[in-house]
Formats: structure tokens, sequence, C-alpha cells
């Protein structure tokens, strides 16, 4: 996460960074406003409840978490309205493109209706430079 705040950094950007108790470490350099959570859910609900929009970058378990809770809590109605309702949630491909073809087949699994299609499939947006990231959430701020 270094090289995105860096970069958001550098651009004149106010840079926030939400770090657990549970590890050591504290925010890198490039941060501006670190927010201490006591756990990794609590974390992962502040990340969600302060983005104004959410990007995917390659990473491990704890990012597949963070992009399925977000995903799920704007996928489902109630849990929307927790988090403001739908952000843009740009993933970048095509590192996460196996986890989302994965989940697109959600319709496929319900034989009497062959031609749904999930409706979260609707809420992810595949990028695949950091450029494709600025262009999308520049046109999406207007």
């Amino acid at each position: 996460m270094e090289a995105s705040a860096r970069g958001a950094r550098e651009a004149g950007g106010h840079t926030i960074g939400v770090t657990c108790e549970i590890w050591t470490s504290k925010a890198n350099p490039w941060i501006i406003e670190e927010l201490r959570a006591k756990s990794f859910s609590e974390r992962i609900m502040t990340l969600i409840e302060r983005g104004a929009a959410y990007v995917v970058l390659p990473g491990g378990t704890g990012t597949l978490a963070e992009l399925a809770l977000a995903w799920e809590m704007m996928n489902k109605v109630s849990l929307s309205k927790t988090v403001g309702g739908i952000k843009p949630l740009l993933v970048m491909s095509p590192y996460w493109q196996p986890v989302i073809a994965c989940l697109e087949q959600e319709g496929q699994l319900n034989s009497n209706c062959p031609h749904w299609t999930s409706p979260a499939m609707a809420i992810v947006t595949l990028v695949t430079s950091p450029q494709q990231v600025v262009e999308y959430l520049k046109k999406t701020a207007q």
C-alpha cells in the first residue's frame, strides 16, 4: 500500500492509513493521518465506511477479505445503507480476474434461470492500469 499512498501524496492528496493494533507496524511514511483499529474486522469496516471508492490492488487473503466484504455490503441493500450505498469498486486485472470469473458462475448454479446474471457483477469494474483507475474516478466524480 506504500506505493499507492506515495502516488496519492505526490499528486497532492490527503492520505489516510487504517492500521490495526494486532500488528506492531505503523503506517508507512506517505500517510498523513493514521487511524488505529483494535481488530482486523474493525479495520476492514473502517476502510469500507470511510472509502468514497475502492481500488483493489494485487494482494493476499487480507485484500481478498476486504474486497469480499466491501462488495457484499454494497450488493445487499440492507448492508449498503451502512456504507452509504454503492461506490466505485475497481479491481485490478488480470490479477483478480480468476476471482471475478469464479463469482460470475453464480448464475449457472440456478438451472431454472440459465440467463440470470448476478447483480453483484454490475458493482465491480475491472481495470488494468493506474491511468484507467484515475480516468474512471475522474469520470464518476463529476
